[in-house]
C-alpha cells in the first residue's frame, strides 16, 4: 500500500515494503560524551538533540514494516582500510586520533573509530533490533566498498529515508551516492544534525538541506513521516 509523506519540493510517495530507513553514524564517537567529537572539543549537543525524534521515527518505521539500516563509520584495528598516509581521508581521521586507545565512560579500554569497541557502538537510545541491518563503512559514503547496495537491491528497496550525522558529510555523501544509483531519497531534516559551534557550522546543515531539496531528493520532518504512517502496523510473519 502506497504512503504519501508531505515533503519538499512535492509530496513523497513510497511503498513501505520497498523502503529502508537509513540511520547514519549515530554512534558514540559522534554523539556521546567521551566519544571522538567530544574529546576533540566539538559540541555534540546538536547530535544528541536529534536522538529522540529519530527514536520515534524508528519505532514508526518498524511498525510499518520498513527495513532499518544502520551505517557505522569504523576502521579495522590495524587501520588497513584507512587509506594511504597522504590521502585526505587518512589525514583528517588521524588528526582526530583514529586508532588511539582511550577509556570509555564505563571504564573499559576502547579505541577511537575502531570496530567492535565502545566508540563505534550505536548510541544506546537507538540500539539496533532483530531484523535491522548494520553496515560498516570506512569512507563518508555508505556505498563505498560496502555491501549496502547489494543488501538494498536484494530486498527490493527503491526508496530511502535518511537520518543521522553529520548532515553535510556522511549523510549527504551517502544520499548523493544513493541518488546516483536511482534510489528515491528523503531526508528527515530534524533527524539529521551538524555539531554546531565547532569547525562545522549550522549553515552546513542548512546548505545540505537546500541542495538535497533542489537536486538530489526530497526533504521532510519526523512529524510528517509519522503522520503519514499513522497507526499502520505490519503483522509479524507466521512461523511453522
Amino acid at each position: 500500500m502506497l504512503t504519501t509523506i508531505e515533503a519538499r519540493p512535492e509530496p513523497f510517495t513510497v511503498e513501505p515494503s520497498r523502503t529502508a530507513l537509513i540511520v547514519c553514524d549515530m554512534q558514540n564517537d559522534f554523539g556521546a560524551e567521551g566519544g571522538m567529537f567530544h574529546r576533540a572539543g566539538i559540541p555534540v549537543s546538536a547530535i544528541q538533540a536529534v536522538v529522540a525524534p529519530t527514536a520515534d521515527v524508528l519505532a514508526a518505521a518498524r511498525r510499518a514494516g520498513i527495513q532499518i539500516v544502520y551505517l557505522k563509520m569504523e576502521y579495522e584495528p590495524d587501520l588497513s582500510n584507512l587509506g594511504v598516509p597522504e590521502a585526505r581521508n587518512s589525514i583528517v581521521h588521524r588528526r582526530f586520533g583514529v586508532g588511539d586507545v582511550v577509556q570509555a565512560p564505563d571504564g573499559r579500554q576502547s579505541r577511537i573509530l575502531i570496530r567492535d569497541t565502545w566508540n563505534t557502538d550505536i548510541l544506546p537510545e537507538l540500539t539496533p533490533q532483530d531484523g535491522d541491518v548494520v553496515v560498516s563503512k570506512h569512507r563518508f559514503s555508505g556505498f563505498f566498498e560496502t555491501s549496502l547496495d547489494a543488501i538494498l537491491r536484494e530486498r527490493g528497496i527503491t526508496s530511502l529515508v535518511f537520518t543521522g550525522c553529520t548532515t553535510s558529510v556522511c549523510v549527504e555523501s551517502t544520499l548523493r551516492d544513493a541518488a546516483f544509483r536511482d534510489y528515491r531519497c528523503l531526508l528527515l531534516e530534524d533527524c539529521a544534525a551538524e555539531p554546531v559551534g565547532s569547525n562545522f557550522a549550522h549553515s552546513n546543515h542548512e546548505a545540505s538541506v537546500l541542495v538535497i531539496e533542489k537536486l538530489f531528493g526530497w526533504v521532510s520532518g519526523s512529524a510528517a513521516f509519522e503522520e503519514a504512517l499513522g497507526d499502520r502496523t505490519v503483522a509479524p510473519a507466521m512461523t511453522a
